[in-house]
């Protein structure tokens, strides 16, 4: 069997360490690429959605990067299902912002008969949950057209050679091509700009609130930095004046 490559690492915008920002900004300065994320939903919803689930996140949630219009928009477009009725029936009524984002399929079973077996799995937390997060997705989407080894033969014919999955032939089909999805904003849809765009929307379902955390944790430094200084003058002009006494007991048992 083929072992599998180790993804390479790729200078992402909300992981740039410093040597590698155009501004000097430090590493908790940079938040998501949100212009990449939202074309990154774009190609989730056309290339993926219809076989990928994203079952921790919910329509709500889009409001960070899109306008309240195109959410309700956006989920109006589902069907999803109703509250039963008075005799039991469970009808279906269009989407809402507090409902979950609709999966493709409506059990594992259901899954794996639609794609020769195999469960694609849900991409809510594939960043985290995969050695080398964004990077090996990224590299995983811009290598199917890899040559196979010499001496290499496919255990299947319905497996495509990808050199950095586990075991190098992979179920899923090659996903993405030249200009398959039209973007919004006029960007050139190429191969490695989708899988980029992608990379950084599974980032954001991954960590949805990462930019609070940063901008919490910048203030909590900046402060910790400003009262440092003044706890050690109060600590060696004041506290020590009381650490250091000593008392003495005179001869005639006065103080």
């Amino acid at each position: 069997m083929a072992e599998e490559l180790h993804a390479p690492f790729f200078p992402w915008f909300h992981k740039t360490p410093l040597y590698y920002s155009v501004y000097l900004k430090p590493p908790m300065a940079h938040g998501h690429d949100w212009a990449s994320v939202r074309r990154g939903r774009q190609v989730y919803t056309d290339v993926f959605a219809p076989c990928h689930s994203l079952d921790m996140l919910s329509f709500r949630h889009l409001q960070e990067f899109m306008t309240v219009e195109e959410v309700k928009e956006l989920a109006e477009s589902y069907d999803v299902p109703d509250e039963p009725s008075a005799d039991g029936t469970v009808g279906q009524r269009p989407g809402k912002l507090l409902d979950k984002l609709p999966a493709p399929y409506p059990n594992a079973q259901a899954a794996k008969f639609s794609n020769n077996g195999a469960n694609p799995p849900d991409l809510s937390l594939i960043t985290k949950g995969r050695d080398g997060g964004e990077n090996y997705v990224f590299a995983l989407l811009t290598s199917y057209d890899r040559e196979v080894p010499a001496g290499v033969t496919s255990p299947g014919a319905t497996l495509a050679w990808n050199p950095y999955f586990s075991g190098c032939w992979i179920g899923m089909p090659k996903p993405l091509s030249d200009e398959m999805v039209e973007y919004d904003d006029g960007t050139p849809a190429s191969v490695s700009q989708m899988a980029k765009d992608v990379c950084c929307f599974l980032a954001w379902c991954a960590e949805p609130w990462m930019d609070e955390r940063k901008y919490t944790g910048l203030k909590i430094g900046m402060t910790t930095a400003i009262m440092i200084p003044f706890g050690f003058f109060w600590y060696k002009t004041r506290y020590n004046l009381v650490k250091l006494r000593r008392i003495r007991k005179s001869k005639n048992g006065l103080l």
